[in-house]
């Protein structure tokens, strides 16, 4: 059997060297925050009830924005199997709305479009009707840590050429830690989760 010579050898250890560096800052990557600036609008999207909501109130409350936008989601059909049944069973986006008003956001604070979204990408396109609409420059987008990588990819997709700018906000309240991703099975299951879907999204799948 053929030795590999030691140039080859260099080479492959240092592609598994840059393979490890690039595994063990993955998480960072997926979790990209930007400096917090005064903006328009804070966006959440939909998907938590309440470490996203919670990080928008205390965005408003700070004074980044005057307004929050709660998106509504598509909800698992069981449910409207329930209601056919005579049982109500409230909905995540009503419950969210409901913290709002407990954490004291005036409804006249509050934008809540009508559609329905199934995923990201409908959510990135109704920011995009709500920025031209109402003239917004600026829109702080709240999501999940491990999400934000996938939202600022879909969102700035949906405002391309519209002059908007986004400026991506995790929740502190999201426990995830992105700096010791491997360390935690939680973790472990939102990257196994989070990373095909983001490939998706890069080369034009919008799911």
């Amino acid at each position: 059997m053929r030795i590999p010579s030691r140039r080859v050898l260099v080479v492959a250890l240092v592609a598994l060297s840059l393979g490890s560096v690039g595994c063990y800052r993955l998480g960072g990557f997926l979790a990209p925050e930007d400096s917090l600036t005064k903006a328009d609008a804070i966006f959440v999207f939909a998907g938590s009830r309440a470490a996203r909501p919670l990080e928008a109130v205390d965005l408003y409350n700070a004074g980044y924005a005057p307004v929050i936008v709660l998106t509504r989601e598509q909800e698992e059909p069981a449910i409207a199997i329930l209601a056919e049944r005579g049982i109500s069973v409230p909905t995540r986006f009503a419950m969210t709305r409901d913290l709002l008003r407990q954490l004291k956001v005036p409804d006249s604070a509050v934008v809540t479009p009508d559609r329905i979204h199934d995923n990201t990408a409908q959510e990135a396109s109704t920011l995009a009707t709500l920025a031209a609409s109402r003239s917004w420059r600026r829109v702080i987008l709240v999501s999940s840590k491990y999400h934000m990588r996938r939202v600022g990819l879909a969102s700035r997709r949906a405002l391309r050429g519209s002059g908007v700018e986004v400026v991506l906000r995790p929740s502190r309240y999201d426990p995830a830690t992105p700096g010791r991703w491997w360390q935690r099975r939680s973790d472990l299951r939102e990257m196994l989760w989070e990373v095909p879907k983001l490939i998706g999204y890069a080369v034009g799948v919008r799911e």
